[in-house]
């Protein structure tokens, strides 16, 4: 067999194989969904003269949705229907017509809404209507490094007394998953222990996984260190993710806080691979998580590691579509990942806008992106470098520039995935958008899913 036919051969059975993985994934993804319906039905079961209390969820990363079916459990061992719902699919006349809700609320950044929650905070807080008949509860989860604490959360409740509903007890606030407000929301629902959790929560406990690789990807740039990072399971089998999805590693020094970071790789790669910037406080020392990751922990150490799915964030429905793929600095990692997932499938409708700060030290995975665009699995590119000129120059701005061609591939169905930091780039991102597409069809590619983020 000449070189030719091995090399069709190997891409063949690397498309297969990749095949076989979409396929394992979705079974997955069919029978999790399935199980959530027969979950629904069984929380829901009840007396018919007694609406289910509503248990609304706005989420970005999953963790508001978690909590939401650990507190619908529990009201229903107590005895109480219940209705899980995501807050964008909460209409002005469903909520009027209930009795009864609880809301575990996201805040995203400084104050904002999570993208699960964008269309109910314009079609329903924007256009109010009379709540006087509802009792409820808020649950607000936020970061205190941010200065509007829980921002959405405390928004919704107070739009909520503003419509004439009431508190059926005080807002609880959780700071970065602290264990001790989070007992305090279950213990108003009765045991948690009545309630049993579902098997993806069983799978979801820390585990130790080994650090097998680790190399600086920016040397001599202006900014702090980046680094890749390749990690195993300590024992047994990797466990499966999809391209979008998250590893939240723990602390020893703070375990009530984990860090989140985007999967930089596939499951088929054979290691879980993440791209980590170090950070590094005033004082000199290092960000407790970044430090652990890129400094302490010596090659071949091991570190408490779960995987969380991240379904606002997966290809899931946008497999056959055009992909816009928008980000920067360590928000190439999430890309990167969906980019791989692309090549595998054969799928070229790819366009890569992505920005740092200079071309000769920050060009991050450079060897593999030309590699993409050599064989067609970019179909365009544009690699945006701030301080390449005089004036700043960000990813937004080459939206903009490029404002005819982005409209052309969301007339083509294309879809938009954006990560990295929020403040200055998403932000501007969005606004770029908004400004191109207008408010209609940015609201509606967000509605249907064609326009997702993982931010921070």
């Amino acid at each position: 067999m000449n070189e030719a036919a091995w090399r069709a051969l190997g891409a063949s059975s690397s498309v297969i194989a990749y095949g076989a993985l979409c396929t394992a994934i979705y079974m997955r993804e069919r029978r999790r969904k399935a199980a959530a319906l027969r979950a629904a039905a069984a929380l829901s079961a009840g007396s018919r003269d007694e609406p289910p209390t509503l248990v609304v969820f706005a989420s970005q990363t999953g963790q508001a949705e978690t909590i939401a079916w650990q507190t619908a459990r529990q009201l229903r061992a107590a005895g109480t229907a219940v209705r899980v719902m995501e807050m964008n699919t909460l209409d002005a006349a469903t909520l009027v017509a209930a009795r009864k809700a609880v809301f575990i609320a996201s805040t995203y950044g400084e104050g904002d809404a999570p993208d699960g929650a964008s269309v109910f905070c314009e079609q329903v807080m924007g256009s109010p209507q009379p709540l006087r008949s509802l009792r409820y509860a808020v649950l607000a989860l936020g970061d205190r490094q941010y200065a509007n604490f829980c921002g959405f959360g405390r928004a919704l409740d107070e739009w909520l007394q503003a419509a004439g509903a009431e508190r059926e007890f005080e807002r609880v606030e959780v700071d970065n998953s602290d264990p001790a407000a989070l007992a305090v929301w279950q213990a108003r629902w009765g045991s948690s222990a009545d309630a049993a959790p579902s098997a993806e929560e069983q799978g979801s406990a820390f585990a130790q996984w080994r650090l097998t690789s680790r190399e600086l990807l920016n040397p001599g740039s202006a900014g702090a260190p980046v680094f890749h990072l390749g990690l195993v399971p300590q024992a047994g089998p990797m466990p499966q993710w999809a391209s979008g999805d998250l590893a939240q590693v723990a602390v020893a020094s703070d375990p009530s806080h984990p860090r989140d970071y985007s999967i930089s790789s596939l499951h088929s790669d054979g290691e879980l691979q993440l791209l980590v910037r170090q950070e590094q406080h005033p004082d000199g020392t290092l960000g407790a998580a970044s430090g652990l990751l890129t400094s302490t922990l010596a090659v071949g150490d091991s570190v408490a590691v779960r995987l969380r799915p991240h379904r606002g964030f997966r290809i899931d429905g946008n497999e056959a579509r055009p992909l816009i793929l928008i980000g920067n600095g360590t928000g190439l990692a999430g890309l990167r990942a969906h980019l791989r997932a692309r090549a595998a499938a054969g799928q070229h409708e790819n366009w890569l806008v992505f920005g740092e700060r200079q071309q000769a030290h920050d060009f991050l995975y450079r060897d593999e992106i030309d590699a993409w665009q050599a064989q067609g699995v970019l179909r365009r590119l544009d690699m945006v470098f701030s301080r390449d000129q005089p004036e700043r120059f960000y990813v937004q701005h080459r939206l903009l520039q490029s404002a005819d061609t982005l409209l052309q591939w969301l007339k083509d169905g294309a879809a938009i995935y954006v990560c990295g930091s929020l403040r200055g780039m998403a932000s501007g991102v969005d606004a770029a958008l908004r400004q191109i597409a207008g408010e209609d069809l940015v609201s509606e590619l967000s509605a249907s899913g064609r326009y997702r983020r993982d931010v921070y």
